[in-house]
């Protein structure tokens, strides 16, 4: 084997190590990007299809930055606008997360902590949503059932005030992975299926499980 034949092969070894977590700069920001973990997903009995990562634009893939706050880690932190959630980290770090937001006159901000969470739990159109979509009425009582079409997608974390009343939004997963990015939900945070499975895991309902949402 020549020197530069074995060059060339440590070369491809090394570009085939990065592609399933390669560091990239943003705005002069070192990030860890995630782009290979929105693979197919075997998980409780349903298989979860793969996104077409490559059709999302890479600011929305998952990653780990750089990321300067005064709130403890653990601290959920939606910024709207730029359609982005950050689950803080020590070390000034967060993973960052490509959303879906609501759409104009469902948008919501303020603070709440996550009181509970659901693996592929059942969606309950809220009664105003019921008397803008009708059709919706048939899910009133008993919710749409878990599975791959729910509008909640494989996990949700459900959103409580401090005076620990449900204010009705949710951090979900959904099945439209092309409306990350924009402003199209009824109010809700939507992530693509695979990201939510990864911040549920993180997230321990409570209190101190902080959720910031800004406009």
């Amino acid at each position: 084997m020549t020197a530069r034949f074995s060059l060339t092969i440590a070369a491809l070894v090394a570009a085939l190590s990065l592609a399933a977590c390669s560091p990239s700069s943003e705005s002069g920001t070192t990030t860890t990007i995630f782009t290979s973990e929105y693979g197919t997903v075997k998980d409780s009995g349903y298989s979860i299809p793969a996104v077409p990562i490559s059709k999302v634009d890479k600011r929305f893939h998952r990653q780990i930055v750089s990321y300067g706050t005064k709130e403890k880690p653990g601290t959920i932190i939606v910024d709207t606008p730029n359609k982005f959630l950050y689950f803080v980290l020590p070390g000034n770090k967060a993973v960052r997360y490509g959303i879906g937001v609501g759409k104009a006159g469902f948008a919501w901000e303020g603070e709440a902590y996550i009181a509970w969470k659901q693996e592929w739990p059942k969606w309950t159109p809220p009664k105003e949503m019921i008397d803008r979509r009708p059709d919706l009425a048939r899910y009133g009582d008993d919710g749409m059932k878990p599975g791959l079409t729910n509008p909640l997608g494989a996990r949700a974390l459900y959103l409580f005030n401090q005076k620990g009343e449900d204010t009705l939004f949710r951090l979900h997963g959904t099945p439209e992975w092309n409306s990350i990015g924009t402003a199209a939900s009824s109010g809700c945070i939507r992530l693509m299926n695979q990201d939510i499975i990864d911040l549920y895991s993180r997230v321990r309902p409570g209190k101190n499980a902080r959720v910031i949402v800004k406009q």
